[in-house]
């Protein structure tokens, strides 16, 4: 079997026009009298037009790929690369400025609030609007409509007409149509976003029971811990180009790693670019390796021997310093810290001397995913340096990992269990 979405080429180009400078924005009825002449002198002369008034700009380039039927594709990139643009191309919302799209299947899209609904409608007349629209037969609708209500959540308003719905209500009314009228593609973007916690958990639910019915998923996320939960493959976006195309885990790696303060496994500062003129870190190097003693570099796994090196430039003699490390997780979460303070100690620093601190963790227990790693040292009121992403890495299962799925949290205990049946 074919390709279920095939992408050659495309590409969009907007016009973008700006005014002049020192052009008044708003202007009186009869100064655009006057200006009627030359505006249809250059709707027949695009040549007439100064160069500085028009400007083409590319939100898509050259982006080529293909997807197979029951494929999980996360679609991830900065603001404004361009990933809710390529979504509205294969929905066919806007027309391509180049390139070809193919569809060889029904496909039903959720991209922003509101979109593929009448908000005069009532919330039951829509549901049977957007079947309409995606070819479904009143029967088919009628057959899927109580899963529908049941998922969404708001059987109480199913006859109030949704332009009086809240933002959390439109969406969870369009997520379940979009979802629950089997589409053969279903093409979700960041508007999830909107809905509450609990209600995020049932469309990942839902999402992942699409996928293993053989339906195609295009997710676009910023939550990268979602993305990397539903989907087994990714594009990256930068730029309007298609950055890359792998395994999940390679994009979001490429996308994470992408912050110009970072440099893999280790960084060298220098002293010229130190934030703070008591103390600056010079150095950060991280190594680590499995309970066998190899060493691996890039990828690290759940019990593994951590080690941390920072080097440091003291400028100043402090008293009652703490020197810090902290793991974030790749939303900004603190999954794990360790500093001098936390087992009530601090130190000394003197002035015009080098430092250099080593941490060892001799099982790191972190689920899988991207983690960035800070360093700090301070006294109780006073920072003396700070780097808060001054390392990244990435935490992933072994081949012969015992565990068979993700852990839930960012943190995995180390623990037993024992049970005892009582009669």
């Amino acid at each position: 079997m074919g390709a279920i979405i095939k992408v050659e080429g495309l590409g969009k180009k907007y016009r973008i026009r700006h005014a002049a400078r020192g052009q008044a924005r708003y202007k009186t009825f009869r100064e655009l009298l006057s200006e009627i002449p030359a505006a249809v002198r250059r709707r027949f002369n695009t040549s007439a037009c100064a160069p500085s008034e028009v400007e083409d700009f590319w939100a898509l380039r050259d982006v080529s790929f293909e997807v197979q039927p029951g494929e999980r594709v996360g679609i991830i990139g900065r603001n404004g690369a361009g990933k809710s643009t390529l979504l509205k191309l294969l929905s066919r919302i806007t027309d391509p400025t180049e390139g070809r799209i193919t569809l060889r299947g029904r496909l039903s899209s959720l991209l922003e609030v509101g979109t593929g609904f009448h908000p005069e409608l009532t919330g039951r007349e829509n549901i049977f609007l957007n079947g309409a629209i995606l070819g479904m037969s009143r029967a088919e609708v009628k057959r899927k409509f109580d899963e529908i209500v049941d998922f969404a959540g708001i059987e109480k308003f199913l006859d109030t007409p949704v332009k009086r719905y809240s933002s959390g209500m439109y969406v969870r009314l369009a997520f379940a149509v979009a979802a629950h009228l089997e589409p053969e593609i279903l093409v979700v973007d960041e508007v999830l976003a909107v809905g509450d916690a609990e209600f995020q958990k049932k469309c990942l639910g839902k999402m992942e029971e699409v996928g293993r019915e053989g339906r195609t998923v295009l997710f676009v996320s910023h939550n990268i811990s979602a993305v990397s939960q539903l989907c087994s493959r990714g594009l990256l976006i930068k730029n309007g180009t298609l950055n890359l195309d792998n395994d999940i885990n390679e994009v979001m790696r490429a996308y994470t790693m992408g912050h110009p303060e970072t440099s893999g496994w280790s960084v060298e500062l220098s002293p010229n670019a130190a934030r703070y003129s008591k103390m600056a870190l010079l150095s950060c190097e991280l190594s680590a390796g499995g309970a066998d003693g190899e060493k691996r570099l890039n990828i690290i796994h759940p019990g593994d021997k951590v080690t941390i090196k920072a080097k440091f430039s003291c400028n100043a003699t402090v008293e009652g310093v703490s020197i810090g490390c902290i793991f974030f997780s790749s939303l900004g979460v603190r999954v794990l810290d360790a500093n001098l303070a936390m087992i009530e100690r601090t130190m000394k620093i003197c002035a015009n001397s080098v430092l250099e601190v080593c941490w060892e963790f001799q099982q790191i227990m972190l689920s899988t995913g991207f983690y960035n790693i800070g360093i700090s040292a301070g006294t109780q009121g006073e920072t003396l340096c700070d780097y808060l992403e001054i390392l990244q890495i990435q935490v992933a299962e072994a081949q012969n990992s015992p565990y068979p799925y993700a852990y839930p949290s960012p943190y995995r205990p180390n623990f037993t269990l024992k049970v005892r049946h009582c009669e």
